[in-house]
């Protein structure tokens, strides 16, 4: 603790955090049940900088802080270093001299380096690097490793024996692994690996009629990537189902898994869906990184103004705020960051999730079980009786949870909760469809905001662009009004894949409860009624937000239209 303290007490010298701060993050890693360092802590609530965490700590220590950008590796360093070790540890070998090997390490454990003065039988002498850039430098350096997926596929010729699939019985009996076996492991380990190193948030295994097709969901967008042969779907298939906890034999019903791996020296928890189809087993794995659920709300692609409001809404002692949208539109993503930046020590959160997505520490999670009569609804009533301030309800799905919900709002909590619903103005008489009265619909909701995802425009190949006048027109924009603007769009380049995109942000419409919106709502409006009075008030649609964020550069105009208008509208 005592080391924990001198840090602390160093960046307070340093102006950067403040005695209330420490004090906050010493009782959220005091009450956390994983092992969390207080510089971690520092960083998770945007009290300070992974930098100015890293210059401390070289300070306190007496070790060099190294920009691996300004410094180009010694070649014999390199290959003193096997790249698994490299990968293993997340260290950069730079200096070899002698005996003694320096290498940037983000993490001072000791035990670490000492493991790696046994491993590589050299004097270990450690400087401070920042985790991504010793990840960059690896990668920059080593380069990938020989074996991917295409020279996989170079490997299985037509004159290789089919793979036969893997049993039940077999597993069990845990006979060896033949080649043929150990070849399916490493293609499908590829696979994974492949898609999490091209940010892609789901797998797509389909069996087609002729062929077996792999397809990666990058950025919201699917793409084929190269694909092994329909001779392996079988075999692939077995894997998948064996490595996510799913019975090999049964081949007629849906099932679910899920895999836990590492990849690239972090964790992955891939939720694993298989679904029997005419020309065999489609399997999808749904890839969860926790990292993606730690962003700052300022990352999200608030507009200021919509920031401020929403940063005001979240702030509120109780009431019901609910986001919308369709699935894989960021919902949960903008719900924990939002809880991320709520999760105090004096703040008790609970959450009600179908399923438990992402583990955020110092929060109470509990996953829907219907087998065990573990609803939505029986879990609220039992969370009210935990005295919480702040309630997640993963989904309001019917009048039982909505009313709980709506209960829980005005008896002095807060909650958040999500709908299925295609604006923001439509959940309140979505709402009052599913049986709730209007008086109490009316008096506990303080907002709903519908939301989506565009892709942004990559910023290596990004460039000014002219788009056909009927692109204008799709976006509420004259002829005239759009020869005062520049847009952009992506050329495409090797950092996007050739797509001219890279990363996503959100834009919204977020609607807040006015007294005339509330008076409205009680008296049984309609969505478009209400969308009326809420534009008249201010609020900005998912177009509008589109269009100024296009405007500023972050996005184009055909994503805009794309998820927050109609194809039809540029024919």
């Amino acid at each position: 603790m005592g080391q924990r303290v001198k840090l602390g007490q160093r960046l307070q010298e340093k102006g950067l955090i403040d005695e209330d701060q420490i004090e906050q993050a010493l009782e959220y890693q005091k009450k956390s049940s994983e092992k969390i360092r207080i510089g971690e802590v520092l960083c998770k609530f945007g009290f300070v900088e992974e930098k100015d965490i890293l210059k401390c700590l070289g300070e306190q220590y007496d070790v060099p802080v190294a920009d691996l950008a300004r410094i180009k590796p010694q070649s014999e360093a390199v290959e003193a270093v096997p790249m698994d070790t490299a990968k293993m540890h997340n260290i950069m070998p730079l200096r070899l001299r002698n005996s003694r090997l320096t290498v940037a390490i983000s993490d001072l454990d000791l035990n670490t380096i000492d493991n790696l003065q046994f491993v590589l039988n050299r004097e270990i002498k450690p400087v401070l690097s920042l985790p991504d850039d010793i990840e960059e430098a690896i990668e920059r350096y080593y380069g990938r490793e020989e074996s991917t997926v295409d020279t996989m596929l170079q490997e299985f010729t037509e004159s290789e024996v089919s793979f036969a699939e893997l049993t039940a019985e077999e597993e069990e009996e845990g006979e060896e692994e033949d080649e043929n076996d150990v070849a399916i492991i490493r293609l499908v380990n590829l696979v994974i690996e492949e898609a999490v190193r091209a940010r892609a948030s789901d797998i797509h295994v389909e069996p087609l009629s002729k062929r077996l097709r792999i397809r990666y969901r990058i950025d919201g967008v699917c793409s084929e990537v190269e694909s092994p042969p329909k001779r392996l779907q079988n075999a692939m298939t077995a894997r998948l189902k064996l490595m996510s906890g799913m019975d090999l034999a049964e081949k007629r019903r849906p099932q679910d898994g899920r895999i836990i791996l590492k990849c690239g020296g972090r964790p992955i928890d891939l939720r694993v869906s298989n679904i029997p189809c005419t020309d065999g087993e489609s399997v999808v794995m749904r890839i969860l990184d926790k990292e993606s659920v730690r962003v700052q709300l300022t990352e999200l692609g608030f507009h200021e103004d919509d920031l401020s409001r929403f940063q005001n809404i979240i702030s509120q002692p109780n009431g019901i705020f609910l986001v919308t949208g369709p699935t894989g539109s960021g919902k949960t993503t903008t719900l924990y960051s939002a809880l991320n930046a709520l999760n105090r020590p004096d703040t008790k959160i609970l959450t009600a999730e179908d399923p438990v997505e992402y583990q955020i520490s110092g929060i109470n999670q509990t996953q829907v079980d219907m087998s065990i009569g573990r609803s939505f609804p029986r879990i609220l009533r039992a969370m009210l009786r935990q005295a919480p301030e702040i309630i997640l309800v993963g989904e309001i799905r019917d009048k039982d949870t909505a009313e709980i919900a709506m209960r829980a709002a005005l008896t002095g909590h807060l909650v958040f909760s999500t709908l299925h619903t295609n604006d923001a103005p439509t959940a309140i008489p979505r709402l009052i469809d599913l049986g709730i009265k209007p008086f109490m619909v009316a008096s506990s909701v303080v907002a709903s905001m519908a939301q989506r995802l565009v892709r942004q425009i990559c910023k290596s190949c990004k460039e000014p662009y002219e788009y056909p006048e009927n692109y204008y027109r799709a976006v509420g924009l004259s002829a005239e009004e759009a020869e005062t603007m520049t847009f952009y769009h992506g050329a495409g380049c090797s950092d996007c894949n050739g797509t001219g995109y890279r990363g996503r942000k959100g834009i919204f419409e977020l609607m807040e409860m006015t007294q005339e919106i509330r008076d409205m709502a009680f008296g049984g409006a309609q969505a478009g009624e209400l969308r009326a009075k809420a534009r008249s008030e201010g609020m900005v649609t998912l177009m509008e937000d589109g269009l100024r964020k296009a405007q500023s550069g972050m996005t184009t105009l055909e994503e805009v239209i794309r998820v927050a208008g109609s194809i039809d509208d540029i024919n």
